[in-house]
């Protein structure tokens, strides 16, 4: 096939979300990790971590609305719920909020566990809502949901921690720390188990060059941040272990997140089950331009 021919027909990066959708992504995975790792700790007296994640949720959101071409027709997400999980992420917000101001302004255990399961449900459906995105293989396989929940618990627990270290928590309480330490080993597992995933199934080769390009750094991040929180463990008052390993947790997520989102992003171009030859009587082998293997079994014609 020719190259001009395969030019336009390889899968090409998807400019429909841009930094504002991976802000949504980063912001309102941090925001909902950090609500579910505070509330199940038992952060009872403790407001600002509330506080904290539900202004990270609502920036999240923010940068959704201003995505919007029409931003004052948001509420119509409302009424797909059936159907669409960005309806189902609207409602979990409408909840999360609800809950969490409650629980600003009365500190109750109930609210609490409300609060947690609610953003529980926001976080599973923004994993839901890339997984949805059939068109785009390196978000539809189904291993990107325990990826994104993992690494939104990461950055919530990340955040956490930071608060911890800026605020009078003389020590870190260890509970945090062990959850700390779990949690990057979670992601790094999660985040092998989607690459390979998305390597057996077959993407576009660009697509699997960005995610082979993310591999050595993410797996690094990790390894330094469960590191930094074992030396935690070891020295409760040092508080530069405590900084050092969530922001390391941070940015190697929200990397990950914006890698994912806007430079993996590459749709599946167009297949030819039957190739068209010269001649009479025969037809070449089904193709997709721009992949990294041979056509999947779907696109082989029927004996």
């Amino acid at each position: 096939m020719r190259r001009d021919v395969i030019g336009r027909v390889a899968p090409w990066l998807q400019m429909h979300w841009d930094w504002r959708a991976a802000g949504n992504f980063i912001a309102g995975g941090t925001g909902s990790g950090l609500l579910i790792v505070a509330m199940l700790g038992g952060i009872q007296p403790e407001r600002a971590p509330i506080a904290l994640g539900l202004g990270c949720i609502g920036a999240g959101l923010g940068c959704v609305w201003a995505e919007i071409g029409r931003p004052w027709r948001a509420l119509n997400v409302f009424r797909h719920a059936r159907t669409s999980w960005m309806a189902r992420e609207a409602f979990a917000a409408a909840g999360v909020f609800a809950c969490g101001a409650a629980a600003v302004l009365h500190a109750a255990r109930p609210l609490q566990a409300l609060l947690a399961i609610g953003a529980a449900a926001f976080l599973y459906s923004q994993a839901r809502m890339l997984q949805a995105a059939k068109g785009i293989p390196a978000w539809r396989h189904p291993r990107v949901v325990p990826l994104i929940c993992a690494t939104g618990l990461a950055e919530g627990a990340g955040l956490l921690l930071l608060y911890g270290a800026v605020a009078p928590w003389p020590t870190v309480p260890r509970w945090l720390a062990w959850i700390f330490v779990l949690l990057p080993a979670a992601r790094a597992a999660c985040w092998t188990g989607y690459r390979r995933g998305v390597h057996a199934r077959g993407a576009p080769r660009a697509a699997l060059d960005v995610l082979d390009g993310l591999d050595r750094p993410l797996r690094a991040a990790d390894v330094a941040a469960t590191l930094l929180a074992a030396a935690s463990l070891w020295l409760p008052a040092a508080v530069w272990p405590r900084i050092a390993a969530a922001l390391v947790v941070l940015i190697a997520g929200w990397t990950l997140k914006a890698t994912l989102i806007r430079r993996a992003a590459f749709n599946q171009g167009f297949a030819l089950v039957l190739a068209p030859e010269r001649g009479v009587g025969g037809c070449g082998p089904p193709a997709r331009p721009g992949w990294n293997a041979r056509a999947p079994r779907e696109l082989e014609p029927a004996p």
